[in-house]
C-alpha cells in the first residue's frame, strides 16, 4: 500500500511584516546601542535604522524625529520599573515589604550600566540638545518620583508613618538608595552594584527610614 503524504508549501509572497509595536521595540533597542556607543550627536538615524534591519522610511514614520525616539526609549525603560511596582502587589504587602520592594527596583532601575550610561550621555551632551535633558526629566525622574510618593501617602493615610511632607521624604529616600553608588560609578571611580548589593542596600534604607518615620503605638 502507498501512502500519500502531504508535503508542506510555504506560503507565497514576501513573510509576514512585523506589527508596529514590534517594530518600535526592535527600533528602541537598537537606538539604544547606538546612543550608547556613539552618542547622541553622533548616532545617525541611518546607523538605528541598519542596526535594527528597517529602512528609515519606516523609522521616520514610527519617530518623527531622534529626539522622538530618544524620548520613547526613556519611557520604554521607565515603563519596566513601574511594571515591577505592581500597584495590587504593593498594596498586599506591608509596610516594610512593600518599601524594600519600591527600594530593590528603583535601584535595579537606576543602578543599573544601561542607566549610568545614559545619564553621562544626558548630561554630557544636554547644553547642545536640551531636549534630552527635558526628556530624561519628564519621561524618568518626575514618572518614578511620583510613583514612590504616591506608595508614601498611602502609607500616611493609613496612619502607618507620620511625615509632613511626603515629597521631600521622597527625594531624600531616593537619594539615600542611589546616589552614592551611582554617583561613584558615574564617574568610574567604582563598579555599578550588583544585585545583592542592591538587595543590601535596600533594606539598609528601608530601616534607616522606618525607624524615623514609623508611628510607635503609646
Amino acid at each position: 500500500m502507498v501512502q500519500n503524504h502531504k508535503i508542506e508549501r510555504r506560503p507565497r509572497g514576501r513573510p509576514q511584516a512585523r506589527c508596529d509595536d514590534d517594530t518600535r521595540s526592535v527600533i528602541i533597542e537598537a537606538a539604544n546601542k547606538q546612543f550608547h556607543e556613539n552618542g547622541y550627536a553622533t548616532a545617525s538615524i541611518a546607523a538605528i535604522a541598519q542596526e535594527a534591519g528597517v529602512s528609515t522610511k519606516t523609522l521616520y514614520r514610527l519617530f518623527p524625529t531622534k529626539a522622538d525616539l530618544f524620548s520613547d526609549l526613556i519611557s520604554d525603560r521607565i515603563s519596566r520599573f513601574l511594571l515591577a511596582l505592581d500597584p495590587t502587589t504593593l498594596a498586599a504587602a506591608d509596610l516594610r515589604q512593600g518599601l524594600e520592594r519600591m527600594l530593590m527596583a528603583y535601584g535595579m532601575l537606576t543602578l543599573s550600566d544601561d542607566t549610568i550610561t545614559m545619564m553621562r550621555l544626558v548630561i554630557g551632551e544636554s547644553d547642545r540638545f536640551p531636549e534630552i535633558s527635558a526628556s530624561f526629566y519628564e519621561k524618568a525622574i518626575v514618572r518614578t518620583s511620583a510613583l514612590m510618593e504616591g506608595w508614601l501617602r498611602k502609607q500616611v493615610d493609613r496612619g502607618l508613618i507620620a511625615l509632613e511632607d511626603p515629597h521631600a521624604a521622597c527625594g531624600m529616600l531616593r537619594g539615600m538608595m542611589a546616589m552614592e553608588p551611582q554617583r561613584a560609578a558615574m564617574l568610574r571611580q567604582q563598579p555599578a552594584p550588583g544585585i545583592e548589593e542592591i538587595a543590601a542596600r535596600a533594606k539598609m534604607c528601608a530601616d534607616l527610614f522606618l525607624n524615623g518615620a514609623a508611628i510607635v503605638p503609646a
